[in-house]
C-alpha cells in the first residue's frame, strides 16, 4: 500500500516543528554547515545508516563543510509524507553530535 501524501496545511505544520527545513518544490530540505569536511561525510554516513534502518533515501549533497538533505517520497508520486518528516526528525536528533549547525 503506497503511503499518502500530506496536505499543504500538514507540511506546513509539521515543518514549523522542525526549524532549519523547508519546502522547495515537492521535498522538504536542510542544509548544515560543519566543522571540516571530515564531519559533513560522517555525518552522510550515519545518515544513510538511519536511512537503511526506515527504509527511506533522501538525495544527500556533500560539500566542503556543509550537507544538504532533500526527501520526498517515491512510492507517493514524488510528494511528501509522513515517512519524510520521520527521516527529518531522526536526522535532527543526530546533527548536534555532528556539530551541525
Amino acid at each position: 500500500m503506497p503511503t499518502e501524501p500530506l496536505s499543504q496545511k500538514e507540511i506546513e505544520d509539521r515543518l514549523r516543528e522542525l526549524p532549519g527545513w523547508s519546502l522547495e518544490g515537492d521535498r522538504i530540505t536542510r542544509s548544515y554547515r560543519l566543522g571540516s569536511h571530515f564531519a559533513a561525510a560522517a555525518m552522510a554516513v550515519h545518515i544513510a545508516r538511519i536511512q537503511d534502518e526506515l527504509n527511506h533515501h533522501s538525495d544527500l549533497t556533500l560539500g566542503y563543510d556543509t550537507l544538504g538533505l532533500s526527501v520526498h517520497t517515491h512510492d507517493a508520486g514524488g510528494a511528501v509524507t509522513a515517512k519524510d518528516f520521520a527521516l527529518a526528525e531522526r536526522v535532527e536528533q543526530i546533527a548536534s553530535g555532528h556539530g551541525a549547525s
